[in-house]
């Protein structure tokens, strides 16, 4: 039963407006644009092509649309866009959009586990993936994708909104432009990546769900829900029991 409820360097051309991107790569990842970026000078203005991020077969990605105008999550090569329109949302695949900031990945080999279910929480998921990417021999001091799939007993998501009414932007505004939805026992897959040196780039320095702010966020996950019809930027969740995760696989 399904329930919603409002709540590497390259220059890259955009199809839909001119913007050049000189991608950065660390670790296993590509990433361009910064959270703090918006912060610095109010704007969030179209950095990232959804083009860049998305085409091949192996990209898997997640970015916050110019204008604080929503969400946009890469999932085997297709984009995901949402935007909040009147009292729902839109979701289209197209490429010819931009983001402020995005991180993503063109991984092609992924290794496939149960989440135990001790794994119920924001936290105890950064100790998890962390944990088994060491395991599995990723550099865990550098920046790494991860994937799952399952069905969640909840999930708590959000698209950004600008709310902003024309003012810079600065972290409480950011934090106010978003309308929040609630996602009950509904398939999905999610996006995710793991950095603990990227805070304000592409891992947002503040996450609702930790709630001791002596703590580090180091993860960034987005949700595409299994029907294809939603997806966002997850801010907790409770697990079911039919969690995976899948990790990037060594070429050797």
């Amino acid at each position: 039963m399904k329930k919603i409820f409002p709540w590497g360097v390259a220059t890259l051309v955009c199809a839909c407006a001119t913007v050049t991107m000189p991608a950065l790569k660390e670790g296993l990842v590509e990433f361009y644009g910064s959270q703090k970026n918006i912060f610095e000078t109010g704007r969030a203005d179209p950095l990232v092509p959804v083009a860049a991020m998305s085409g091949h077969a192996g990209a898997y990605g997640v970015g916050a649309l110019a204008g604080l105008d929503g969400e946009i999550t890469v999932y085997e090569g297709k984009p995901y866009v949402t935007k909040v329109r009147g009292s729902g949302y839109t979701l289209s695949n197209t490429s010819d959009a931009a983001a402020v900031f995005a991180v993503w990945t063109k991984s092609s080999k992924w290794t496939e586990e149960p989440v135990p279910p001790n794994v119920q929480g924001y936290q105890d998921l950064q100790t998890f993936v962390k944990t088994r990417a060491a395991a599995a021999g990723i550099d865990v001091s550098k920046p790494f994708p991860f994937l799952m799939s399952g069905t969640p007993l909840e999930v708590k998501w959000h698209i950004n909104v600008d709310l902003t009414e024309g003012r810079p932007i600065n972290p409480q505004l950011f934090t106010k432009s978003k309308a929040n939805y609630i996602a009950k026992n509904e398939p999905m897959k999610i996006v995710g990546f793991y950095s603990e040196n990227h805070a304000g780039v592409f891992i947002s320095a503040f996450a609702p769900a930790i709630k001791d702010k002596t703590a580090k966020n180091a993860i960034h996950i987005h949700m595409v829900a299994k029907d294809g019809k939603s997806a966002g930027h997850i801010d907790d969740f409770q697990f079911g029991t039919d969690m995976k995760l899948r990790l990037p696989a060594s070429d050797g």
